[in-house]
């Protein structure tokens, strides 16, 4: 897939309903991802990682770990709604090198 131009990243993340965010039993996330929402890997009450869909289009799968004792790691929280928000900002160091901040279930990018 190929990435779209900020200018129209922004614009879409501006006009598409907010991100949510699914639980799944286990420790791995399934192989499938859905295309915008994020999926939270919760096994015993112990949340292990969040996984999505890298929202720049290039259609990478990102894994964000959530242990604390793993770095790097992500905190996650979700409103009432479901609407997810990851701490700190992702940074793709590799591939499309996307940077964004996710809140309230909306892609804020990092120029």
């Amino acid at each position: 897939m190929i990435r779209m131009p900020l200018w129209w990243r922004k614009f879409t993340a501006a006009i598409l309903p907010p991100r949510r965010l699914i639980v799944v039993a286990g420790d791995t996330l399934p192989d499938a991802l859905p295309a915008r929402d994020l999926v939270l890997a919760r096994d015993d009450d112990e949340d292990w990682s969040v996984g999505m869909r890298c929202p720049c289009g290039c259609g990478q799968r990102l894994e964000l770990m959530l242990l604390k004792e793993v770095k790097p790691r992500w905190d996650l929280t979700a409103d009432r709604d479901g609407a997810p928000t990851l701490s700190p900002s992702v940074w793709l160091r590799q591939g499309c090198r996307s940077h964004f901040w996710l809140r309230g279930g909306r892609v804020i990018w990092c120029d």
